[in-house]
């Protein structure tokens, strides 16, 4: 049992500026008790504004949620306004006002419509947000995008965004001609629902919004949809592509997508590199199964399984919770011909004791696991992690 050989992006340059067209800055507005940065701003120059973005599919979502699927609705976003400190979710009228006051305030100091000014927050949420602050805090980062610090600012803004985040997450694809570039926060609450955590994504291709928004969709399944930390569904959910159209090459949708999809997968395993608490980065290849959604379902059954994730903590290659998981599911397979492997170790085969499972290294924070279903030709995999005693202190105590 193997891993399919995936595209990867490889040396291309890194975040939100690194596709021509785009400027970004990140700033301290006093958001966050730690005094960390906590505002950022990403700026399209054009010559195209198109944009798409998808949205977390929690019924109860965030007020700059809201606000962006309806703004984005046309294909077009000239900006993207981005908060930490603060979900602004569940906070009523008054929380809605205030991501219609901060676009506002973002298009002012722009010189756009609002309109054309997406929004996005994260942190703690059914608190309302200090607006004095989030206007001092674009005041901020429009002048440091009129000093011309923009061009830089990918860095900046990718660690404004970040919450129980430890390091900021960017990544880049060299497409033939064009670039894209993006950044990515979250470390808790990563499931999906057609997105999940904030990530922002800028390209200098030509392509119009339908394109834009068929590529996304495309490639938000393939990457994000499958970073599964620890089952819960944020209410701010984010992700958001737009273009410039800076570098006036028109690549074909279909190789974009590829590139794009490559892209998101590189920001997704950052995510679960980087969940909270994790000891172990988990990926739970489900394949020979009888549809992808089959296999979706198997991997993440597993991936849900706190029992297997616990196990894999310590160390201990519990393969009878691997099938126990599988066995949940709807998917198509025979029990007696189910295979397992952890780390190249074949510890289940037809549904049977395998080889030794002490055979299995857990020493290490990678961690395989392959699942041969027996039903078809065609895979999935789905990215997780342990559950620890830190990930249990870190929510436990996130909002006191």
């Amino acid at each position: 049992m193997s891993t399919p050989t995936t595209l990867q992006p490889t040396g291309s340059p890194l975040g939100v500026t690194a596709a021509a067209g785009f400027r970004a800055a990140g700033a301290t507005a006093g958001l966050k008790a730690s005094g960390t940065p906590d505002v950022a701003l990403v700026v399209n120059d054009g010559p195209l504004k198109h944009a798409a973005a998808v949205f977390t599919s929690n019924r109860v979502a965030a007020a700059p949620v809201h606000w962006s699927r309806q703004a984005v609705s046309d294909g077009r976003a000239d900006a993207v306004f981005l908060n930490s400190g603060g979900a602004n979710a569940c906070t009523g009228a008054e929380g809605f006002q205030n991501t219609h006051t901060t676009a506002e305030a973002t298009a002012a100091a722009l010189g756009i419509s609002a309109g054309d000014v997406l929004v996005c927050s994260t942190g703690l949420i059914g608190e309302q947000l200090p607006m004095d602050k989030i206007h001092a805090g674009i005041t901020t980062l429009s002048a440091a995008l009129a000093e011309g610090a923009g061009n830089d600012g990918g860095a900046a803004a990718a660690t404004a965004i970040m919450t129980t985040d430890t390091i900021p997450k960017q990544a880049g694809y060299p497409g033939a001609g064009y670039t894209i570039g993006g950044m990515a926060k979250g470390a808790g609450m990563l499931a999906p629902g057609l997105a999940t955590m904030l990530v922002v994504i800028t390209t200098d291709a030509e392509l119009d919004p339908a394109e834009l928004d068929s590529a996304l969709r495309a490639a938000t399944q393939v990457s994000f949809d499958r970073a599964d930390s620890d089952g819960c569904m944020s209410t701010n959910d984010t992700v958001i592509l737009m273009a410039s159209g800076a570098s006036g090459v028109r690549p074909d949708v279909g190789e974009f997508t590829d590139g794009l999809a490559a892209m998101c997968t590189d920001l997704a395993r950052q995510l679960i590199a980087d969940a909270e608490g994790a000891a172990h980065e988990i990926s739970i290849r489900a394949f020979n199964a009888a549809s992808v959604q089959d296999a979706e379902e198997v991997a993440r059954a597993v991936a849900r399984s706190n029992l297997f994730k616990t196990a894999i903590f310590g160390q201990d290659p519990n393969w009878g919770r691997v099938l126990s998981a599988v066995g949940t599911t709807g998917a198509a397979f025979e029990p007696d011909q189910l295979d397992v492997a952890i780390n190249q170790v074949q510890v289940c085969r037809a549904g049977c004791i395998g080889d030794d499972r002490s055979l299995v290294d857990l020493s290490g924070r990678q961690v395989l696991v392959e699942i041969d279903l027996h039903a078809g030709d065609v895979e999935a995999t789905i990215w997780t992690n342990d559950l620890t005693h830190d990930y249990v202190h870190e929510n436990s105590a996130y909002s006191s």
